[in-house]
């Protein structure tokens, strides 16, 4: 069982200006994001916000248009802030409001920081430009960047008291973060490609003949371009459905952020299945009215009841 340390204590000005800093990056640079931490109690919300603004500062490196041998040089004054914030070696009144935030969550929580070493080391991975032959190659990219943030969250959100199979928790964790981050990959497969990245395996676009790339708004000549994102497709599908494993060991608002959270992006990938030449066309989006009907869904608990009924029934 992994316990979240909730405390409603007295939290210092500093600290709560640190928070406030990283809640506005949130809101503003991770609008799916947001729309699943506001189900949140305060403590946690705070914590997830201190973990998303750290990502998004070493996300920020990897895509900036610095020269590589300074986004390499960024990175790791990075991982050693990170050491520092590990080591509590942070003050409240230090200048730099992530790390205080990130300090203080990190007390306050069982926050494995681990995985922000890993994060850095996939934004690593795309500074030196690779590519991946396989869908197991690929995993160990995602595991990096998305993978990792799923168990650095499960640390905040805790699992429930008895709650039966818990030892798995990090990795259905693990396994909901390859979900969205391979649907971040089919949505983005334009935009990446106009950044000079490939991200899905070389073997899958070789067997759908898409190994020419996606640098326009249709697909490859002779390609069967639908065919390839209707694979991709169901490979998320089967991550979703076994990383969904974990709703029924959180506690309800935290099952209810996750549930926001993975919904909003079965729906995107939902939109481009239907129409898998949108992704080359522009980005594929929800409207807000459609967020907030999940974010309300998720809160509900429908997500999760269909699960445990789900498991029960395997069981049985």
């Amino acid at each position: 069982m992994i316990r979240a340390v909730e405390s409603e204590q007295h939290v210092s000005a500093p600290v709560l200006a640190a928070y406030s800093y990283c809640e506005a990056v949130t809101g503003q640079q991770a609008r799916n994001f947001a729309y699943g931490i506001r189900l949140l109690p305060t403590p946690k919300r705070r914590a997830m916000s201190a973990l998303y603004a750290f990502s998004r500062r070493v996300d920020d490196i990897g895509d900036g248009s610095l020269a590589d041998d300074v986004k390499v040089a960024r990175l790791e004054d990075t991982r050693a802030l990170l050491t520092r914030i590990r080591e509590g070696a942070v003050e409240e009144d230090d200048t730099d409001p992530v790390a205080v935030a990130l300090t203080h969550a990190a007390a306050a929580f069982p926050i494995p920081l681990g995985g922000l070493d890993e994060l850095i080391d996939g934004v690593q991975m795309d500074v030196r430009g690779e590519t991946y032959e396989t869908w197991d190659d690929l995993k160990v990219y995602c595991r990096c960047v998305a993978g990792a943030i799923g168990r650095l969250s499960l640390g905040v959100f805790g699992t429930e008291p008895g709650a039966r199979g818990a030892e798995r928790a990090p990795e259905y964790a693990d396994t909901l973060g390859l979900a969205l981050q391979l649907t971040n990959i089919l949505r983005d497969v334009r935009e990446d490609a106009e950044g000079g990245r490939t991200y899905l395996p070389a073997d899958d676009l070789a067997k759908f003949g898409c190994s020419a790339g996606f640098d326009g708004p249709t697909p490859p000549e002779g390609s069967d371009f639908a065919g390839l994102v209707h694979f991709e497709v169901r490979r998320a599908r089967a991550l979703f459905a076994e990383g969904y494993g974990l709703l029924p060991m959180l506690d309800r608002r935290s099952g209810a952020c996750v549930a926001a959270m993975a919904g909003i992006y079965r729906r995107l990938l939902d939109r481009i299945e239907r129409d898998p030449g949108a992704v080359l066309r522009g980005r594929v989006s929800l409207p807000g009215r459609e967020k907030a009907y999940v974010a309300v869904r998720g809160l509900s608990g429908l997500d999760t009841r269909h699960v445990s009924r789900r498991t029960l029934r395997r069981r049985a």
